[in-house]
């Protein structure tokens, strides 16, 4: 990979990084205990409930999505950074940039 495309590459990471911890901070105040309150009814809780179990799913793909993004960060200025870690053939730059935090090429994430 190009310098260059390093330099694309680690902006939108950066990029990535600080909106993934925006969206952790996000989930983690949605994800608080539903407390009971009288002006809810029980369907009313129930859904709340619904969405809680929703946000906590979410929450945990953002901190996986925010740890590989920091591992590829780290990993940027490796001689292997943008090679698939299964097949070892470049991984496009397109796929880089949709999906920074990528180890595979399209072919070997099926």
């Amino acid at each position: 990979m190009s310098k260059i495309n390093k330099t694309e590459v680690k902006i939108k990471i950066e990029t990535e990084i600080q909106k993934t911890e925006k969206q952790i901070s996000e989930y983690t105040e949605l994800t608080r205990p539903v407390e009971p309150e009288n002006a809810i009814g029980r369907i009313s809780r129930m859904d709340a409930i619904n969405n809680k179990s929703v946000t906590e799913a979410a929450l945990r793909n953002a901190k996986e999505k925010l740890l590989k993004l920091n591992i590829a960060l780290s990993k940027i200025d490796d001689k292997d950074f943008g090679l698939c870690i299964n097949c070892n053939q470049a991984i496009p730059l397109g796929r880089i940039l949709i999906m920074p935090q990528a180890r595979t090429c399209v072919n070997c994430s099926r």
